[in-house]
């Protein structure tokens, strides 16, 4: 079976093409792929399938075999598969995920797609889109515990769940043990995404995320998107912001019409053909 490797400011993930023959990947199958070791590798796997509703729907599969109700990042290395070869080569496009119908618009130089713009929709800070458990309507500014200590945070929808907090020094923050602890808070049943951010300056964010069923990852579209949203709300930032990744740059831009646009590159590493024998292997590694 044939396989694509992209990423997205570091976020990696395996594209597997669906759109003809159906695929169906068990949970072992789905953490042997994206296994560093014994695996391809990736934070996640991409299944391309068709839709009914646009030209083809994106599956987004995280490492631990968690489905993910969207991407940002994947939905930007899924317009350049599918700009750059061909199979949908026009500059704007809508692509069908478990969150519903995204738009996206490809930008392009030489015949190559240099970067992508996603339409994430608007966010949604009610308590019952993430779900998240508590009295008030919105989940502004509230305290969070984790580990022993206390966090104030920001919680929002922007088609998949983030806890955003806001901190004065991002760089030595023990990101590895606080977004575990706050991923699994029983205030989120269904868990949720963590965003740590950092204001530089109004239109500046540093951000690092800890991302539900991957860990920590060098970037996050859809985290990016909560994080402007939260900071833009509590008046921390503009509308339109630069956020550093540790994977790199990504602009995000909220519209007149309260709608988040995320923009940043994407880029193929490379294309492969798994072995025959894919699937009984990965019986047999993780067992």
């Amino acid at each position: 079976m044939e396989f694509f490797k992209y990423h997205s400011l570091g976020n990696d993930y395996i594209l597997l093409d669906a759109m003809r023959s159906p695929l169906r990947l068990s949970p072992a199958e789905i953490q042997m792929l994206c296994h560093r070791h014994f695996g391809i590798g990736g934070d996640g796997i991409l299944v391309m399938e068709p839709s009914e509703r646009a030209f083809c729907r994106m599956v987004n599969f995280n490492p631990d075999a968690s489905q993910a109700e969207t991407s940002g990042n994947g939905l930007r290395c899924l317009a350049k598969h599918l700009y750059e070869t061909g199979l949908y080569p026009h500059r704007e496009m809508e692509v069908d995920t478990p969150s519903g119908v995204k738009k996206l618009r490809v930008m392009v130089a030489g015949g190559k797609v240099r970067a992508v713009e996603v339409n994430m929709g608007r966010p949604d800070f009610r308590r019952s889109s993430l779900p998240m458990r508590g009295e008030e309507d919105e989940a502004l500014e509230v305290e969070i515990e984790a580990l022993g200590g206390r966090f104030t945070a920001t919680c929002l929808s922007i088609g998949t769940p983030h806890c955003v907090i806001f901190l004065e020094d991002l760089e030595g923050f023990p990101v590895g043990e606080i977004g575990p602890a706050i991923e699994r808070n029983p205030a989120f049943p269904l868990r949720v995404n963590v965003e740590f951010v950092q204001v530089t300056d109004v239109s500046e964010l540093r951000q690092r995320s800890w991302e539900r069923g991957a860990g920590e990852t060098l970037a996050s579209a859809t985290g990016a998107a909560a994080a402007v949203a939260a900071a833009e709300r509590t008046g921390r930032c503009k509308r339109k912001v630069h956020v550093r990744l540790p994977g790199g740059l990504m602009e995000v831009e909220i519209t007149p019409q309260g709608e988040v646009l995320t923009r940043g590159p994407a880029r193929r590493v490379f294309r492969g053909e798994l072995d025959e024998d894919w699937r009984e292997r990965s019986r047999v590694v993780l067992a």
